[in-house]
């Protein structure tokens, strides 16, 4: 079984600007509970026990994104029991480009980049992220990494869908990952019907995979059957051959145990496509 999405850090090592930010808010909620070091052996504590026997790290804001990548390729060498790729963070825009992927790719654990389009409606307005889709130096940053085989995790939110599908759609050779269902953050019958009318720009595209992921960021008090419907929706649109699951962990652990989320899932995904979902796709996708 493969977590397809965690973060690893050490506070140490690598500086993050938002886990040494005290007492700010963040979309998801309060992040001082693990405004703290979270390292390899706390993660497998909690998912090894439950079946987990490999995962991957994804880039999780660190100033410097070399730096946090250099540091997860330290603990992937000295945990050759654990198989653990990574997704690192680069500006798909930036005119050298090419010369920081050569850096990037040097890193054996690489399989992908991240470049976050939308977190949520409030932070989006702020960090004008968005701006990203209306950039051409986006599209060529995408050609770019398809062409040397890495792939792409897609943040975003609903509202983003059908403009970012436009400009995947223009990227066919560059697989691409969309974390946390595509972030449903309206809860409400009306919201869950939208997102999911948006998510079909996304599940069109052949090239695109699902990570059942980070249900818990915008429904803290959550149950099983408040993540049915979108897992549900998920596997319906892009089938269970495109769809991953991933913890978020350790930002998903400000609302439950990694136990009661892994569970959550289990329940929710039939049993003839639990292997795709807990692992083929994921180790598929990122070459484990």
């Amino acid at each position: 079984m493969i977590d397809a999405h965690h973060h690893l850090w050490d506070l140490t090592a690598v500086h993050y600007p938002w886990l040494a930010a005290k007492g700010v808010s963040r979309f998801f909620g309060d992040p001082s509970p693990i405004q703290r070091n979270y390292l390899l052996p706390d993660f497998r504590a909690e998912a090894s026990a439950l079946g987990i026997t490999g995962s991957v790290h994804i880039q999780v804001g660190a100033a410097d994104p070399l730096a946090e990548a250099k540091w997860v390729q330290a603990v992937v060498d000295a945990n050759r029991d654990w198989p653990m790729v990574q997704v690192v963070h680069c500006d798909l825009t930036a005119p050298d480009l090419a010369q920081q992927l050569d850096v990037f790719q040097a890193l054996p654990s690489v399989r992908g980049v991240r470049q976050i389009v939308g977190r949520a409606p409030g932070e989006d307005a702020q960090t004008g992220t968005n701006a990203l889709l209306d950039d051409p130096g986006f599209l060529e940053g995408l050609l770019l990494i398809g062409e040397r085989g890495l792939s792409f995790d897609l943040q975003l939110i609903p509202e983003l869908m059908e403009k970012t599908a436009r400009v995947l759609g223009q990227a066919p050779r560059t697989n691409v990952a969309l974390c946390h269902a595509g972030s449903p953050h309206d809860r409400s019958p009306e919201g869950l019907k939208a997102w999911s009318q948006q998510l079909r720009w996304l599940s069109d595209l052949p090239h695109l995979r699902c990570k059942l992921s980070g249900l818990g960021m915008f429904q803290h008090r959550w149950t099983v059957e408040d993540f049915r419907p979108i897992i549900e929706t998920c596997l319906d649109q892009f089938g269970a051959d495109r769809c991953m699951f991933g913890s978020n962990f350790p930002v998903d652990s400000l609302y439950s145990n990694y136990e009661t989320l892994l569970h959550a899932h289990e329940k929710l995904v039939p049993d003839s496509q639990r292997s795709q979902v807990f692992s083929e796709t994921a180790a598929r996708f990122y070459k484990f």
